[in-house]
């Protein structure tokens, strides 16, 4: 153990908090992890859908002990008006294969069990204990306040959530903005395995994992989401906050909207709700990213902003577990040296530069500013269905060539709208 006390200190038992400690203590140093709910996870409101490339590098095969629930071998992407559904399906093994596949997971039990790995690699875990104030001496992070009792360590690594507090409070990154955040709601309904399978075209462990742009936020940024569980299915809503109080429906009205309309309805029909929760999420990408490190902590997680949502696929969890690696290994670098100072802690900075977490928030750094476009969410999906009605209904009247009807729902958009925003949303990906 460090002469002052721990060699390092990790605030937040989720999966990049967890990640870090894993690896510190597998490589033998002293490490305590402090979480504020009762258990890792206690606090994790999210239903959804981990790479698996990122801890398979940690723990090869974790997946064969991980309390994960279903493969992904299925995409449906929808646009939905209030009554209305154009839907794209994609069904793979592509998606499946090892090393470039993914799971759904419940983050309440996942996350405890990353925890506990933690714990069994040498962490000492301590769980309902809330952390009050960072200790700053001479402008270095040294420690930890909980319930006025000091906790000491060479370095500390926040992985504390998106609302990392601590790191407010102290000074030592930017306060966070109600446009670079989300509020997301969630539902459980239990469901029989049988029935899941059959709904969804799925036999043994295969998922399904299903978006939704359009009506289900109300015309506002945002979206649906929907993962298969092995039985239950996790279903809600992440609408930006920055504008949610310009709505004409609650976030709860839009849920119930969203689980009401006949594309969802009947995929959770007769289920038994089990849970209903919600929680804030990072979603600026890039331009969210703050500070990553300083003279004694590093920040790493949703607390980092690491969380990349580009309309078709929702990232964070892989970043989390990858950014708590790369937060350990600067650790192991810095205990190398015998130097915690900024100046040894950057590697932090320069791996996280030379992986895919920067390289992929730098390439999709424009997504955020195309989908603030409401042209997205109201308009287009309209559009879409309205093309699709005049292709498919029919109704005696004398049949009208297609590309005419399909002009007058673009015209109704407008040709330079159309233009303009096929231009921004190529560039943005």
């Amino acid at each position: 153990m460090s002469e002052n006390g721990f060699d390092a200190i990790i605030v937040g038992g989720g999966l990049a908090g967890s990640t870090a400690a894993y690896v510190l203590a597998q490589e033998g140093l002293e490490v305590l992890l402090i979480e504020r709910g009762n258990y890792g996870g206690s606090k994790n409101m999210t239903g959804g859908r981990l790479y698996a490339h990122s801890l398979e590098k940690i723990i090869p095969s974790f997946a064969e002990e991980a309390p994960v629930e279903r493969r992904v071998v299925k995409e449906r992407i929808c646009m939905m008006t209030e009554q209305d559904a154009v839907t794209m399906d994609f069904h793979s093994p592509r998606l499946a294969k090892n090393g470039s596949d993914s799971y759904v997971v419940m983050r309440g039990e996942f996350d405890r069990w990353l925890f506990e790995k933690a714990e069994e690699a040498g962490a000492v875990t301590a769980a309902g204990i809330r952390v009050d104030e960072l200790i700053i001496e001479n402008n270095r992070v040294t420690g930890v306040i909980c319930g006025g009792e000091e906790m000491k360590a060479d370095v500390v690594i926040l992985a504390d959530g998106v609302n990392s507090l601590l790191a407010e409070k102290a000074g030592l990154r930017e306060r966070v903005k109600p446009c670079q955040v989300a509020v997301g709601v969630k539902e459980v309904y239990g469901l029989p395995k049988e029935v899941i399978e059959d709904r969804f075209g799925l036999t043994g462990n295969e998922g399904a994992a299903c978006l939704f742009a359009g009506s289900p936020s109300n015309g506002l940024v945002g979206g649906g989401f929907l993962y298969t569980n092995k039985e239950s299915i996790s279903i809600g809503l992440v609408v930006g906050l920055e504008h949610i109080g310009e709505s004409d429906k609650t976030i709860d009205e839009m849920l119930t909207a969203f689980t009401s309309h006949p594309e969802v309805a009947p995929l959770i029909k007769d289920g038994k709700l089990l849970e209903r929760s919600g929680h804030v999420v990072p979603e600026a990408g890039l331009s969210m990213v703050s500070t990553l490190y300083g003279d004694g902590f590093l920040i790493c997680g949703d607390a980092a902003g690491f969380c990349l949502n580009i309309g078709y696929m929702v990232r964070g969890m892989d970043l989390a577990i990858t950014s708590g690696e790369l937060a350990a290994k600067a650790v192991l670098e810095a205990k190398k040296r015998g130097n915690f100072s900024a100046s040894t802690l950057k590697s932090y900075k320069t791996m996280l530069d030379q992986s895919f977490i920067m390289n992929d928030l730098d390439v999709y750094k424009n997504f955020p500013g195309f989908m603030g476009n409401p042209r997205i969410f109201n308009q287009y999906p309209a559009m879409l269905a309205d093309i699709m009605a005049d292709m498919f209904v029919i109704d005696g009247k004398p049949a009208v060539p297609l590309r005419k009807k399909a002009m007058k729902h673009l015209k109704a958009v407008g040709l330079m709208n159309l233009a303009k925003d096929g231009l921004k949303g190529v560039k943005s990906v």
